[in-house]
């Protein structure tokens, strides 16, 4: 069953058509300075054009997953969300911006971010519809596949938030935050964000293991030297990660030392360099074997217990293993990175990397041409190294 299956037919032409552009990803720099001199009728005629390319892009991604997955009803539910989106975008693709069309191209787009809100557990439901269908096995080929598409689609669905939550925030109805450029906050204080997702990690940490580990935090400003750090980032993107990695290590020392009424404290460290500004969450949760490590950064594992259907709106994402991966993206979003460094027996080193400089803050996108077509075979790769593992370096790294 191919996409057009799930009432793509009459968009088909179309969807050929802004497919063959290459979205224009745009700096953290490039964000702020539109925004900052914000025009609606030039944010108008923007995202008439970027947002059908962004979304014809990972359609077309959609199109080539294997029909086992394609045929579940969550993948075939998103798959209809993307079609309505996109055809909704396209209602605006000849419109005069008149002050009448900005307001419904605004109403449209908090519309099409409303839809999209539940994409990710709904995208997850489908990964687990497959399992279930396939008792639980799944063939290498086919997760190298999936786990190609699920970066670049989470990556996608990143980047069209971005936009729609820029252009509703700057010229919708409800008023913006003060030092806030539509969603980016040009005096970003990573501190604030570590405490404020701490904080909330904590809470649930005592509501299931009755006790949290403290928060010790440095601050090291390489550049000014006694100054406080700031960044002008996204801070909805920041907390996202904190909250995660919080959560992990949290739970690492809970139960590693629970039992000894001991708990030792996280260790934060937030360092500004000239390229990155860094945020280090050190803990002492007993580590994780270095066979395990590639293994967090993957969808379709976890260590947690893999929720059941039931379950599935109580505890958010819990037992899905989506936490790392998406965390990692949002990361990268802006051409940073979270790395994860463990000493088994001892504890972990998780580190957030994200770029000092908003105008090398460019947006990562994924791009759909021959080369991504080509991921989509779901082939067992030929081992060329002696201990097989060594051949996923290439694609998961």
């Amino acid at each position: 069953m191919r996409l057009q299956s799930f009432c793509f037919n009459k968009i088909g032409k179309m969807l050929d058509f802004y497919s063959q552009f290459n979205p224009s990803p745009l700096s953290i720099k490039q964000f702020l300075d539109f925004g900052l001199n914000a025009c609606e009728r030039k944010s108008f005629v923007f995202l008439r054009k970027e947002l059908p390319v962004r979304l014809a892009n990972i359609m077309k991604e959609i199109a080539l997953l294997p029909d086992n997955l394609l045929r579940t009803p969550s993948v075939g539910l998103v798959s209809n969300w993307y079609a309505k989106s996109f055809e909704e975008v396209l209602d605006f693709e000849k419109s005069e911006p008149s002050t009448d069309n900005l307001e419904k191209f605004c109403s449209t787009l908090i519309q099409i971010r409303d839809r999209h809100t539940d994409v990710v557990q709904t995208m997850a439901d489908g990964i687990l519809e497959l399992k279930e269908s396939q008792n639980n096995l799944v063939e290498p080929g086919m997760e190298t596949s999936i786990q190609y598409f699920l970066d670049r689609f989470y990556m996608s669905r990143i980047s069209i938030r971005m936009l729609i939550n820029q252009h509703t925030i700057l010229f919708g109805q409800v008023p913006q935050q003060s030092a806030h450029i539509g969603c980016i906050e040009v005096d970003c204080n990573p501190r604030s964000v570590v405490l404020d997702a701490y904080e909330n990690a904590r809470w649930l940490c005592d509501q299931y293991y009755l006790g949290a580990p403290e928060m010790e935090i440095i601050e090291h400003n390489e550049l000014e030297k006694g100054d406080p750090i700031r960044i002008v980032y996204v801070p909805s993107h920041l907390y996202h990660m904190l909250f995660e990695l919080f959560k992990n290590s949290m739970r690492a020392v809970m139960e590693t030392h629970q039992d000894s009424g001991d708990i030792p404290p996280l260790q934060v460290t937030i360092v500004k360099g000239k390229e990155d500004i860094s945020v280090k969450i050190s803990d002492r949760g007993g580590g994780i074997a270095r066979s395990q490590v590639d293994q967090l950064f993957k969808y379709m594992y976890s260590t947690a217990p893999q929720p059941s259907k039931s379950d599935m709106h109580t505890v958010p994402l819990a037992g899905y293993g989506y936490g790392l991966p998406i965390s990692r993206l949002y990361a990268r979003y802006f051409q940073g990175n979270i790395i994860l460094l463990s000493c088994e027996g001892y504890g972990t080193d998780t580190v957030i990397y994200l770029k000092r400089l908003s105008d090398e803050a460019n947006e990562l996108l994924p791009i759909f041409n021959k080369t991504s077509s080509r991921f989509y075979k779901a082939t067992v790769p030929t081992g060329d190294w002696s201990n097989q593992k060594y051949r996923t370096w290439s694609v998961s790294n």
